[in-house]
């Protein structure tokens, strides 16, 4: 398996995949909880070779179930600040060697939040760094439950540590909010970002202090930040090479449905291009905006009901539906079946 999927987004998992490296972390948190990561890495066929291997990923959703599973066995519900909390630099993969060798602990957090392709892609979006309000945002993935929560509470933390990981200092950031509704673990949460932590807001975010943002870390290297910076472009040049017209309308597409469909004008200036010339591009690859909106809906459509647990109202919402009535009638042109006796049936055949 290839260290950085080059296969374009149209053959990849299409609900998103993440490094083992990420894996190793959630393990590590688990068994500093006392769960036996033997039967949990045996459990989700996890063998040694691929926790051991640079190139191996894993799908979202199995991450999800494996966070899950972890959380049920050892009780703590709050295990992703733990996977936070044990996160290393090198843990991030290049990026993060990168970052820990950049000037400043500002440049630090963009560089991992640039480069966060090349250890995770995820069809709900794409983190971003706002140097103006000196703020990281992990984007939505609504809707939240047990199995996603943790995925929320070890990014930021994660985040955290790395910050506190470059600058030597443990007071880093200013604020912090969190989109899902508060769990009664506010106290905890404060405690140990050390900084007010607003739930139910608008966005999952980090806003870092201004003398921190600017302040030097403890490992600048200018040579060596500049070869690994190559070394980042390089892969990411190389995972995007091949990507089609076509690809990239996918890839802009999920993350906008949302309770809506995207237009053609909207997913235009996100390339950077007329809509004319997107009509023309695509037409050049027998393909359309149409059929591209209705092909990505049914992957993931049939990706949400084999690999999730989310229900139908909520995957209707996140295909653009107008209602789940939209997506039953869908689903039945797409499969042939509605997606509820489609579910069903893919439960006794994982039986």
């Amino acid at each position: 398996m290839d260290p950085y999927d080059r296969r374009p987004p149209s053959n990849q998992d299409p609900l998103g995949d993440i490094s083992v490296l990420y894996v190793s972390v959630l393990l590590r948190a688990a068994e500093a909880e006392g769960v036996n990561v033997e039967d949990l890495t045996r459990r989700f066929q996890l063998n040694e070779q691929t926790l051991t291997s640079p190139a191996a990923r894993i799908s979202i959703p199995r991450f999800m179930r494996l966070g899950h599973a972890a959380i049920q066995a050892c009780g703590n519900a709050a295990l992703g600040l733990r996977m936070g909390a044990l996160s290393r630099p090198v843990d991030a993969g290049i990026a993060g060697l990168a970052g820990e060798s950049s000037s400043t602990a500002g440049a630090a957090a963009q560089t991992i939040i640039r480069y966060s392709l090349l250890t995770s892609r995820n069809s709900r979006g794409t983190p971003k760094a706002e140097p103006e309000n000196r703020r990281l945002q992990f984007y939505s993935i609504r809707p939240y439950n047990a199995f996603n929560y943790f995925v929320v509470d070890s990014v930021l933390s994660a985040w955290t540590q790395f910050l506190r990981s470059v600058t030597g200092q443990w007071d880093v950031l200013e604020r912090v909010t969190i989109e899902y509704p508060s769990r009664g673990l506010d106290e905890m949460f404060e405690g140990w970002f050390h900084c007010p932590v607003q739930f139910g807001a608008a966005m999952n975010s980090l806003t870092v202090r201004q003398e921190v943002w600017n302040q030097g870390t403890v490992q600048a290297q200018p040579a060596m930040h500049e070869k690994l910076i190559q070394i980042c472009d390089a892969e990411i040049q190389e995972i995007q090479r091949g990507w089609t017209t076509g690809d990239r309308v996918r890839r802009l597409l999920t993350p906008l449905f949302r309770g809506e469909t995207p237009s053609l004008e909207t997913i235009a200036s996100r390339l950077g291009v007329t809509p004319w010339t997107l009509q023309r591009q695509l037409s050049s690859e027998n393909t359309g905006f149409r059929e591209l909106v209705d092909s990505t809906r049914k992957q993931l459509a049939r990706d949400y009901i084999r690999e999730t647990e989310t229900s139908l109202s909520e995957i209707a919402w996140l295909l653009g539906f107008s209602n789940p009535a939209a997506l039953h009638k869908a689903y039945r042109r797409w499969f042939g079946l509605s997606p509820g006796e489609h579910r069903k049936q893919l439960r006794k055949m994982m039986k």
